[in-house]
């Protein structure tokens, strides 16, 4: 493809990725958890699956996922509410770094000097461990590293790695708290003792950054 066509293309792509963006974050409220409850409720055998598909969408969206984590425990419970949030939420980074990669890392890197150009190279010297790294100590939004990463030239395969074991703390964590909520409302005797330990399951996961910051300062 000739080069002006294939700019003429990356446009209108990228022009259509906003739109749709700015039309998620309009109607971002549809996120209310009881209507999703509902919603999925009416899905039976397929709602994994649809819900896995929303997910990863909104996350390729950027609408932040929060409401679904807490979702997905409440609807699917701890074991298979983690699984289907950290795969619905892992599917989108992959395709958010894709997008990113395809349509604008080389406009990008041609572009890019100064403190940008040495960034970028920073965190392709660092690889999957800068990914790991970023999943676990949130620095910057979950949805924005996805395009950040696909503008680097860290292979696709390490970051998703990366990305999917990464997350699996924070993935159980939060699934644990949704799933304490839907026992609760459900009048589940255990609900109490569901959410003290996904407050502990938490206190946990929010240590992991302060360790691997010690770590990564003091190696020895």
């Amino acid at each position: 493809m000739q080069p002006s066509r294939l700019r003429w293309w990356r446009l209108v792509a990228v022009t259509l990725l906003v739109v749709a963006m700015a039309v998620a974050w309009s109607h971002r409220d549809w996120l209310e958890a009881d209507a999703l409850r509902a919603w999925l409720s009416e899905r039976a055998a397929w709602a994994p699956f649809v819900f896995m598909a929303v997910y990863a969408l909104l996350t390729v969206l950027m609408v932040p996922g929060a409401a679904l984590t807490l979702v997905g425990g409440a609807v699917f419970g701890l074991a298979w509410g983690t699984l289907w949030n950290l795969l619905g939420a892992t599917t989108g980074a992959a395709l958010a770094f894709l997008v990113a990669r395809h349509l604008a890392a080389e406009p990008v890197r041609r572009r890019a000097g100064g403190r940008l150009l040495k960034l970028i190279e920073g965190v392709e010297g660092e690889g999957w461990r800068f990914v790991v790294f970023t999943r676990l100590v949130p620095l910057f939004p979950f949805v924005l590293l996805n395009y950040g990463f696909g503008l680097t030239r860290i292979p696709f395969s390490h970051y998703l790695i990366a990305t999917l074991l990464a997350m699996l703390p924070g993935a159980l964590a939060y699934t644990w708290l949704g799933h304490a909520g839907g026992a609760a409302l459900r009048g589940d005797d255990n609900a109490v003792t569901q959410a003290l330990l996904a407050l502990a399951a938490l206190a946990v996961v929010s240590y992991l950054p302060r360790l691997l910051r010690k770590r990564r300062v003091d190696p020895d």
